[in-house]
């Protein structure tokens, strides 16, 4: 069966926090992360089920979701763990916030590579953490570790965690095995805790396979907690269902009691059934879906190449966010941001959000022609700089 990506669904008047959060109906949104396509029909359909049952009271999450999270990452990913290392909760920040709950005290260090999802930054703080920052290093569209400095960063006795994004949000990087296990080997040595967000673990594109960081070897697996959902890859966001994956059982213990303090232990039914379906039977769906976004990212870069070429576009090896290039502007994303919303209604965000000045970050998750719809409103802004 073939799915339709092209559909143009409107979403203004539903709620949306990404379509009805603007000032105006002329706003073309792409900026927050959820995807302007319907999810996996066995989704839907799984759903469909649950709201004709019609009580929607407290629920029990059954053994067929763990074993349907187990087989998938089993089949997809060749990495096997028993269900028991499962910890479900509402979402990847309140999965993150309490990870770092569980494993640091007020005035301990955390370990982020920047430019990262800007999340993480607030998930530090609020637990009274400070964050040390070891900035990946930006050259020929792409990003790499300094690991010199992430040894140098990690061998401070303060930091306790490192928080791996992978794939990398914004970066657009899937990180390969070997940089994976130098990440994991400098963790070891210096006792730092990897806790790996993969909520984007689905969204590869041809010759960029994801790696679970927790998959390389037994003794990654239990200095380290993996963060993962379906939500991003199915766009399910708003069914608030996420999983912690903890192998080392006093550390499970730890996470599972700062789930309860954090009062994000219960989730809602949706969600379970959502994420047992994707799991299930959405495997088709999902392939087309990453053929259709990989075209979208060709279709922009063809576009940048014509239209916009002093903005150099950094190399999408997974995610559907796009790093920007826009230093040779002599603005700042802030600047570029509301400059953006205020004049052609084009709303991306600040590479700023971040941790880096002189980058936007394009949302291509939507029907192509709303794509190229939006890059001509950037073309028209970028130009009218000139005038």
């Amino acid at each position: 069966m073939r799915y339709d990506f092209d559909e143009i669904i409107d979403r203004r008047g539903s709620n949306s926090y990404k379509w009805d959060s603007a000032n105006g109906n002329d706003v073309l949104p792409m900026w927050v992360a959820d995807m302007d396509f319907r999810t996996a029909p066995v989704v839907t359909e799984a759903l469909r089920r649950r709201v004709e049952h019609g009580i929607f009271g407290y629920v029990r999450v059954p053994d067929a979701y763990y074993q349907a999270t187990v087989d998938w990452f089993g089949r997809r990913h060749g990495w096997s763990f028993p269900p028991e290392m499962i910890i479900y909760t509402s979402g990847v920040v309140p999965a993150l916030s309490a990870v770092i709950k569980a494993c640091t005290h007020p005035g301990d260090k955390v370990l982020v590579q920047t430019p990262v999802y800007n999340c993480f930054f607030s998930s530090i703080r609020n637990n009274g953490c400070e964050i040390v920052d070891s900035p990946l290093v930006y050259a020929d569209r792409t990003y790499t570790i300094d690991f010199e400095d992430l040894e140098r960063k990690a061998s401070d006795a303060a930091v306790k965690l490192m928080l791996l994004c992978n794939p990398h949000n914004p970066a657009g990087r899937v990180w390969t095995r070997d940089e994976l296990i130098r990440i994991g080997e400098i963790a070891l040595r210096n006792g730092v805790i990897v806790v790996a967000d993969e909520i984007h673990c689905e969204l590869t594109y041809p010759g960029h396979d994801y790696t679970p960081f927790a998959s390389i070897s037994n003794e990654f697996l239990l200095n380290s907690i993996t963060c993962c959902s379906p939500t991003k890859a199915f766009n399910i966001a708003g069914l608030q269902i996420a999983n912690i994956i903890v192998a080392d059982a006093e550390l499970r213990k730890r996470v599972d009691r700062a789930i309860n303090i954090n009062e994000v232990c219960d989730v809602n039914p949706f969600g379970v059934d959502a994420l047992i379906a994707a799991y299930s039977g959405g495997e088709q769906w999902l392939a087309q879906l990453n053929e259709y976004l990989y075209g979208n990212y060709k279709a922009l870069c063809r576009f940048f190449a014509d239209n916009l070429p002093e903005l150099p576009v950094t190399i999408l090896e997974g995610t559907y966010l796009v790093w920007i290039d826009c230093r040779g502007l002599g603005i700042s994303s802030d600047e570029l941001e509301h400059r953006m919303l205020d004049t052609v209604r084009l709303w991306l965000n600040s590479g700023s959000m971040y941790g880096t000045d002189g980058f936007m970050r394009i949302n291509i998750a939507c029907p192509r022609s709303v794509m190229l719809r939006g890059l001509e409103r950037l073309r028209d802004f970028i130009r009218s700089l000139d005038d």
